[in-house]
């Protein structure tokens, strides 16, 4: 193993065992524990992953990986789990060039663990990103609700202040018939019994107003004529 394949697994150890203790499973994917650590890309990660395995400091236990060690690679550090042997391809005549000692060549499975990997990263943050849209759309349905709710009592509210205007100005109204008639009988005059009984009962009239008013909206104490009655009497 070179010096920059020995370098990018001890820092890719380093990273897990931030986050693991040795002998429990990786918290984080491979390849998220890589980005961390700056390899440049997914085989990168795979050659760690690979290099570390090979010297027991992880171990692959049912697709996942466990920390066993923590200490870093030694340089010249040999193997503790050797190799499936592999078969030799036939030697082209001419001779081929040489593959630097130590740094191998990416394989089809390296590519594919590391594909895996990656769509097992993508399914979890999908996962992640359809539960936080679900917990948004139930948010804003509560909210319409919340808010369909505070128009209807804003509306009924806005009902009661007109119908209160109203059953206002016809009190006052009433008042002042009933003290333009007593004005009529002159300054010493005071008002009738009568009449000052219907303006006690407009300003003791609860909200319904019914007993202070009659149908046409004047008082029932005061005449049926009108101002000009009440002063003529």
């Amino acid at each position: 193993m070179n010096e920059q394949s020995l370098q990018a697994a001890n820092a890719f150890l380093r990273v897990a065992a931030e986050t693991t203790q040795p002998g429990e499973v990786l918290n984080k994917p491979p390849a998220e524990i890589g980005k961390s650590a700056g390899l440049p890309n997914p085989l990168a990660v795979a050659r760690a992953v690979r290099a570390l395995a090979a010297r027991r400091r992880l171990e692959v236990e049912d697709g996942q990986y466990r920390l066993l060690d923590a200490r870093p690679l030694e340089p010249g550090e040999p193997e503790s789990v050797p190799r499936a042997p592999r078969r030799r391809k036939a030697r082209r005549r001419g001779g081929a060039r040489s593959e630097p000692a130590g740094d191998r060549r990416a394989t089809y499975t390296d590519l594919g663990r590391a594909v895996l990997e990656r769509v097992i990263e993508l399914g979890r943050e999908t996962a992640e990103a359809v539960a936080s849209t679900e917990h948004l759309r139930r948010e804003v349905k509560e909210n319409k609700a919340a808010r369909i709710e505070a128009e209807q009592r804003a509306s009924r509210l806005f009902d009661r202040v007109k119908e209160l205007e109203t059953k206002l100005d016809m009190a006052e109204v009433n008042l002042r018939t009933v003290l333009a008639a007593a004005r009529g009988r002159g300054a010493t005059a005071g008002p009738a019994d009568s009449e000052m009984e219907a303006v006690l009962r407009i300003l003791k009239t609860p909200t319904g107003g019914s007993a202070a008013t009659g149908g046409d909206g004047a008082p029932e104490g005061a005449p049926e004529g009108g101002p000009e009655e009440a002063a003529g009497e």
